[in-house]
């Protein structure tokens, strides 16, 4: 069975949660935990594209904690919040077209907005990353050509350096700039999807965490829990809880969620380790 780990987008909040369930999970069955670290694919979007390159890099689950939960980070304090980001996203989704048309939109606006330079926000994610070369394994990170509106996937054949793989993951638009590879550029792989699930259809076995809450509704219609529930395979989600939704506070993009959102996902995870074990286990 061919299993994938599928780690969701969802800001500074969602790699300090992603990171906490799995160290609370690491904390209940080491088992377990070690179990979905070693996944055979990893896929990464936003958020979940920094949280992946960390697992494979070879540090620890208590180390990645450790730098999540610690009082200093290189992280920058964003122009925009999450109500520019929907405002953006409302302008780009109630005018017709395809979806393609819609990010490509979208992508106009990202590309348009004046933000902190290219190179200042690569610095930042290249102090996310302990380790800035691909890994030897299926590492798969989402990000969307801005001309197009396409769907693209890095992995170590693309020819792209992991680290600007991972930042155009997380160019969320309206807030850093589209990421510039080649003669393209590229935004946020969150931007159509929170777990790009097509980047695991084939893999038998799926572990999806997904730091929003289950309910919360999709910009182009099918929501994060219908597009997991539509995957071919086995999959096991864990969205975050009411605590958890709490801890990340009004802005997810805000270097103060951290270290609350780390706690809450470490609390979540060692709830939930239990039944991601039977789960694993059948």
């Amino acid at each position: 069975m061919k299993r994938a780990l599928v780690l969701a987008g969802g800001g500074l909040a969602g790699i300090a949660w992603e990171t906490g369930i799995l160290t609370g999970i690491a904390d209940e069955s080491p088992q377990t935990a070690k179990a979905l670290v070693e996944s055979e694919v990893l896929v990464g979007t936003s958020a979940g594209s920094a949280v992946a390159a960390q697992l494979s890099s070879g540090l620890s689950l208590a180390a990645l904690y450790q730098r999540q939960t610690a009082p200093m980070s290189a992280e920058l304090s964003p122009g925009a919040g999450v109500d520019d980001i929907t405002e953006l996203f409302l302008t780009a989704i109630t005018q017709p077209g395809t979806k393609a048309e819609q990010l490509q939109r979208i992508g106009a606006v990202a590309a348009s907005t004046p933000t902190v330079p290219e190179p200042v926000r690569r610095e930042v994610i290249a102090h996310r990353l302990p380790s800035h070369r691909w890994p030897d394994r299926h590492l798969r990170i989402s990000a969307i050509d801005i001309a197009t509106g396409e769907l693209v996937a890095f992995d170590r054949t693309s020819g792209v350096e992991l680290v600007d793989a991972v930042a155009a993951s997380c160019a969320v638009p309206g807030v850093w700039p589209p990421v510039t590879i080649g003669d393209r550029r590229y935004m946020d792989g969150g931007v159509g999807s929170s777990v790009n699930m097509v980047l695991a259809a084939d893999c038998d076995v799926a572990v999806v965490l997904v730091p929003q809450g289950e309910s919360t509704p999709a910009p182009f219609g099918v929501s994060t829990s219908e597009e997991i529930g539509a995957f071919d395979g086995a999959a096991f989600a864990v969205f975050a809880d009411g605590a958890s939704l709490r801890a990340f506070g009004k802005d997810p993009l805000d270097p103060r969620c951290r270290i609350p959102s780390a706690s809450a996902g470490r609390r979540q995870g060692r709830r939930v380790a239990s039944e991601i074990a039977d789960f694993l286990a059948r």
